[in-house]
């Protein structure tokens, strides 16, 4: 199994990203697909997520309207689009897969907000 995460990088403020998890080893269609951040010296929290029928679902208030994430099936890859990004959404990006029995992690990837 393994989840790759890709797209991050040095951005400035008002800008936007692409994330994307490449999947491979499981069944792609049939786990919920997450994202998680970690800021420096913070907790992992949970920003969205798909379900395996594509149904999107988001935690944090404050990022909505900002954050999108979507999959793509066909690829095996799940996204977020991050859109006028701020100094505050700098952090290491994992994406996770949830089946019924089991999970998965990405190593990650970083997106730094900063002019």
């Amino acid at each position: 199994v393994q989840l790759v995460e890709s797209g991050g990088g040095l951005v400035q403020p008002g800008g936007s990203l692409r994330l994307s998890c490449a999947a491979s080893g499981f069944t792609f269609s049939s786990y919920a697909m997450n994202w998680y951040r970690q800021a420096p010296g913070k907790g992992r929290e949970w920003v969205e997520g798909m379900t395996a029928d594509n149904g999107r679902t988001s935690d944090l208030e404050s990022v909505k309207v900002r954050y999108t994430a979507s999959r793509d099936t066909a690829k095996n890859t799940l996204y977020l689009q991050i859109n006028n990004l701020k100094p505050e959404d700098t952090a290491t990006y994992y994406c996770k897969a949830v089946g019924r029995r089991d999970y998965y992690w990405g190593q990650g990837t970083q997106v730094t907000v900063s002019s």
